[in-house]
């Protein structure tokens, strides 16, 4: 199983997360898949691009 890592910059990307996940997201990944898909979790409802913001950071 892979060891996660935590960096000083995770608790940043996780409260930019709260206030607006794409944000969170490309902070972590950049303009890829996974930003466009937390875009479109997050228009649609709050929590589950959230949700997918916290999925992403915690677990790269």
């Amino acid at each position: 199983m892979k060891e996660q890592t935590v960096t000083a910059t995770d608790p940043i990307k996780l409260v930019a997360a709260v206030l607006l996940p794409p944000l969170g997201v490309a902070m972590e990944v950049g303009l890829s898949g996974q930003f466009w898909l937390n875009v479109l979790l997050t228009l649609f409802f709050w929590v589950p691009g959230m949700i997918h913001a916290f999925y992403i950071i915690l677990t790269r």
